[in-house]
């Protein structure tokens, strides 16, 4: 197991298959990725922090209402071309 950027932990497959409890146990308090081949292929977060990451803020409606640019005059005319022959 490696130490990687900002308090996660690193673990390849095999090393957290044999210590999933430890691995369970430290993701209470950081993030732990696990490598496959080397490369970080997922990382195990607590219940708690999923929960946070995931959760809804606010409405879409309340989204596009806070938009810096609700009251800019952004020309939203359609062009009214012509269709294209579509070449068969």
């Amino acid at each position: 197991m490696q130490p990687s950027r900002q308090g996660d932990e690193s673990w390849t497959v095999a090393s957290a298959k044999a210590k999933l409890s430890e691995v369970i146990e430290r993701a209470q308090s950081a993030p732990q990725t696990i490598t496959r081949n080397g490369k970080p292929s997922v990382v195990v977060v607590s219940a708690e922090e999923w929960q946070r990451k995931t959760e809804r803020k606010g409405t879409l409606v309340e989204f596009l209402m806070s938009s810096p640019l609700r009251g800019a005059a952004l020309d939203l005319e359609r062009q009214r071309d012509e269709p294209r022959d579509p070449e068969l």
